[in-house]
């Protein structure tokens, strides 16, 4: 456990959850004790990749003529042992 992170106790935990949220997401690590003990870490999720937005993968996918073809379609089912 990082000796820079914050302590809050269980009741002010859940009282406060928003705002111990809120400064998780600024980069903050939070310790949630219980009796003086600590039983949780809370610390921000890293994302690989932010995609928010529509089209946000344009130009890194490429879909063939026949990506969603009877052909491709029955490749795949094969793949799966999924055969007529």
């Amino acid at each position: 456990m990082s000796a820079e992170a914050v302590h809050f106790n269980m009741h002010d935990a859940k009282t406060h959850l928003s705002r111990i949220i809120e400064r998780v997401e600024g980069g903050e690590e939070i310790i949630i004790d219980r009796a003086g003990t600590p039983v949780a870490r809370v610390v921000p999720l890293v994302r690989r990749v932010n995609r928010i937005a529509v089209g946000s993968l344009a130009g890194q996918v490429d879909l063939s003529g026949d990506w969603d073809s009877a052909r491709t379609n029955a490749e795949i089912a094969a793949e799966f042992g999924l055969g007529e």
